[in-house]
């Protein structure tokens, strides 16, 4: 069976991260929820999503397809309903398409959910659990980084801890061959499990407490304190305090100062001393800019930090307000607190700010991308360039 993932309506809750991803690339756990999928069927996916992404993640069909939502956290016992389903046939949840079996080959993601009205609907009964929100990637993440650990870890044997590292909870750590981790460390996966990547490297002093995953080639320096439940995603730094986080991949917040309950895209950089409020002085509760709705809107939570989109950096000592959104590329900085929602492309701060002029956004992600040995492409490029235009446009806050 060929396995295409589809982004759904609720792609436009979870901005700025889907500027420049499919929500099937959204890391939330160990993984990315593509990553979980192919790890339970064994098999590489590709992707239905919007037309001006579709060139960096394109769908692969043929006679027969199995479409599966993006946004649902796969496990074993959806897999096995999915793989029963008959042909021509949806599996739903409510209003919600978790899966559909189909020969048609649809050419976007509209002309998708329009062809599913017309085949036949099987209910399912079991909890699923979908991203919905922006701030599920990080209130879900204890759950995603417990069932990653398990799936991933399942009949598999931890390299050994090394001398000097201090763990409470060993049978909840898992340490992947060639990882690094440095004498003075203390870990508590007695809280909740804690994986360690091949290529990691966690430096002296640092203190853990899970669930916590450091996924491959991330650094952890030293001294830092983190707490579950975080991912430290592939190639990121990290340094200070972080409480709930979730970094997708390659981007550094490698000095002190605070991050709690937030999510960091790719390719972001947070300078030294940078802190970013997760609890309003008076405890009410916290809402946060909605880019499709051009709105505030209610969290339910009392704890929500920062959401960065890909390839946003700030200057030293930047200090951000509880539940801020900064888009696609912003460069901030200055001293104050910055507006709680910096759309794509800004540059500035509290004392004012300019549209980021999109050759110099572009010469610095390259030159970002390259101390990572990536190079930037045509079809990303081409991809900033849309999100560059779409948010020319005035917004009334």
């Amino acid at each position: 069976m060929n396995y295409i993932l589809f982004d759904d309506f609720t792609r436009d809750r979870l901005l700025p991260f889907t500027h420049t991803r499919p929500v099937a690339d959204i890391r939330c756990g160990i993984l990315t929820m593509r990553g979980r999928w192919e790890t339970l069927l064994g098999k590489k996916t590709s992707t239905l999503t919007e037309n001006y992404l579709q060139e960096l993640y394109p769908a692969i069909m043929v006679e027969e397809n199995m479409f599966i939502n993006g946004g649902i956290l796969g496990n074993e016992t959806l897999l096995e309903k999915i793989q029963e389903l008959p042909a021509e046939t949806l599996l739903v949840q409510g209003e919600i398409i978790i899966a559909a079996r189909t020969i048609k080959q649809p050419l976007s993601v509209t002309e998708l959910l329009t062809e599913f009205k017309g085949l036949q609907t099987t209910e399912y009964q079991k909890e699923i659990i979908k991203l919905e929100h922006v701030w599920d990637i990080f209130t879900l993440n204890d759950k995603a980084i417990r069932y990653d650990y398990e799936l991933i870890t399942k009949n598999r044997i931890s390299a050994e801890i090394p001398e000097g590292v201090t763990v409470t909870g060993k049978e909840n750590l898992f340490i992947e061959q060639g990882a690094n981790i440095y004498a003075g460390c203390i870990i508590n996966a007695a809280a909740g499990p804690v994986y360690i990547a091949a290529g990691t490297e966690v430096l002296e002093g640092t203190l853990m407490r899970g669930p916590v995953a450091v996924c491959e080639q991330a650094v952890v320096k030293m001294g830092a304190k983190i707490y579950g439940a975080t991912t430290i995603g592939p190639g990121c730094k990290v340094g200070g305090e972080l409480n709930n986080v979730v970094m997708f991949a390659n981007s550094n917040k490698a000095h002190d100062g605070y991050l709690g309950n937030a999510v960091i895209g790719e390719w972001c950089n947070l300078g030294a001393d940078t802190n970013c409020s997760n609890l309003k002085n008076n405890y009410d509760e916290i809402k946060i800019w909605d880019e499709a709705e051009n709105k505030s809107v209610k969290t339910g939570l009392i704890f929500c930090g920062l959401m960065m989109g890909d390839h946003s950096k700030c200057g030293i000592n930047t200090m951000f307000n509880t539940g801020t959104v900064a888009g696609v590329s912003c460069n901030i900085f200055g001293g104050g607190f910055p507006e709680k929602y910096i759309r794509s492309f800004t540059w500035g701060g509290n004392e004012g700010v300019t549209n980021y002029n999109f050759d110099r956004a572009m010469e610095t992600a390259g030159k970002m991308m390259a101390r990572r040995n990536h190079q930037i492409s045509q079809k990303e490029i081409a991809m900033y360039r849309y999100i560059y235009d779409l948010h020319q446009k005035p917004v009334v806050l």
